[in-house]
């Protein structure tokens, strides 16, 4: 990696005629340093490593560029690393244990690490959260253990450590991982007051609304398009013994409705398989949230988030435009990331 990250973020932004911002800058810096004392080897630093912040935590509201910055630092590191959805993490963690669960004799999360360690130097996990209390219980002992083992993660959050979690099942069994966070990691929050993927450069032009006749012409006008000369086929796909069916699917072209996808006992292993043969996405039919379909809406946030991390650019039929969706009680601050993204999803720039 360059000695100079800031000049090389500034030519970054200057290419894509994007503002250069000091806030931006601050945490570019601070990027820059903990890659110096974790990646460069020297007989001076080596006795001290113990010491150094194993993880850099940077979180802030949405669409201020938290991903766009650990993107610009990620693509620039030269040793082993490892991008994934934190979903993805954990079910592999999961299914780790499920395979090795008859070795009694190793403590499973050692064997976990032990084999991580041998594939990365660097875990970064964009907009990370936690929901889940299986989750929550065991990530104390196993990000202890990465961070024993030296590896680095990298992370994005719309909250601050101290709040993760925060009024979820049992979350006194969460505790310990929140302090192990704030001991080993550099936590930064960027402040910018405006969200850049509401920006001019992101309107949404494939979200159509309300739920009408006009709206479902033009979404079917559009679909024309981009399966145009795209054979037709039903994909069958096999989730741990569990079959799903995509009914429409044209060569990775995919169109499902709302419930489909989130009206069902679906999660995030699903949505990760239906990615995978996925290169364009169309969801029919968003409805209004509220705290009648909280479970619905939390399904669809965990889609969304998956499908932004792969890269799948969507069309969307919903009953409200993106700023009147309204949204359930609980979900209201997580829903917020999901709205930004959907304004990045479904612009004309985002595409395949």
């Amino acid at each position: 990696m360059s000695k100079n990250l800031e000049e090389k973020f500034c030519s970054l932004c200057n290419s894509k005629n994007l503002e250069i911002n000091q806030n931006q800058i601050k945490t570019i810096k601070l990027l820059q340093n903990f890659y110096n004392k974790n990646f460069h080897s020297s007989i001076f630093n080596f006795f001290k490593k113990k010491n150094y912040k194993k993880g850099f935590y940077l979180h802030g509201g949405v669409g201020v560029g938290k991903t766009m910055i650990l993107d610009f630092f990620y693509d620039l590191i030269l040793e082993k690393k490892l991008r994934l959805h934190f979903n993805e993490f954990m079910l592999n963690f999961h299914n780790f244990v499920h395979e090795n669960k008859k070795k009694e004799d190793e403590n499973v999360i050692d064997l976990f690490v032990k084999d991580l360690k041998s594939k990365t130097l660097l875990i970064y996990f964009d907009e990370f959260q936690v929901t889940n209390i299986v989750d929550a219980m065991i990530l104390g002992k196993l990000f202890d253990k990465i961070f024993n083992e030296n590896i680095k993660i990298i992370l994005t959050s719309n909250t601050q450590i101290s709040e993760l979690y925060k009024d979820g099942l049992q979350r006194d069994q969460f505790k310990p991982f929140i302090e192990i966070m704030k001991k080993k990691t550099i936590e930064h929050e960027l402040i910018i007051e405006d969200d850049y993927r509401k920006s001019k450069e992101n309107q949404n032009d494939r979200y159509f609304f309300p739920l009408n006749q006009e709206s479902n012409f033009k979404m079917n006008k559009f679909f024309r398009i981009i399966s145009k000369n795209k054979k037709k086929t039903t994909r069958s796909l096999d989730i741990k013994g569990r079959e799903f069916l995509i009914k429409e699917f044209y060569e990775g072209v995919v169109r499902f409705t709302f419930d489909e996808l989130c009206d069902k006992n679906l999660g995030a292993e699903d949505y990760l398989e239906i990615a995978k043969v996925s290169k364009f996405m169309v969801i029919d039919k968003i409805p209004e949230f509220n705290d009648i379909n909280s479970n619905q809406q939390h399904r669809f946030i965990t889609l969304i988030d998956i499908v932004y991390d792969k890269k799948i650019p969507i069309a969307l039929t919903s009953e409200k435009s993106l700023e009147e969706l309204t949204s359930s009680k609980s979900l209201k601050e997580p829903f917020k990331r999901t709205i930004s993204r959907l304004y990045e999803l479904t612009s004309s720039k985002f595409n395949l």
